[in-house]
């Protein structure tokens, strides 16, 4: 479980780092190759590798679900790294992926 927790966490940056890259993409398209996309595209590979390690041997169906909370430390980055509000909305989807977690890990027993 640690490892999926491991590998949410991780990915979420790479979703930074490949929005902060993006940016460069501005200048053109010949612009692809620069180190904050080589390092978003990096730490979601790191992700799948945490994830592949923790699922051989868990339960996929419990396991899974958790990687929906990269979602939420996305969220958190978002705010922090490039000041987006938060919403209602998103508020209110976060309350929902944390419950149905937690609903999925309660589930397992």
């Amino acid at each position: 479980m640690a490892l999926v927790l491991a590998a949410s966490f991780v990915g979420s940056f790479g979703a930074v780092f490949l929005k902060s890259g993006s940016e460069k993409l501005r200048k053109g398209l010949r612009h692809i190759l620069n180190v904050r996309l080589a390092m978003g595209v990096g730490m979601y590979l790191l992700s799948s590798v945490f994830f592949i390690v923790a699922i051989r041997n868990g339960e996929l169906s419990v396991l899974y679900p958790l990687v929906s909370l990269g979602y939420v430390w996305t969220l958190v980055w978002s705010r922090l790294f490039f000041r987006e509000p938060f919403t209602r909305f998103k508020l209110v989807g976060l309350v929902m992926i944390l419950a149905g977690v937690c609903f999925v890990g309660l589930g397992n027993r």
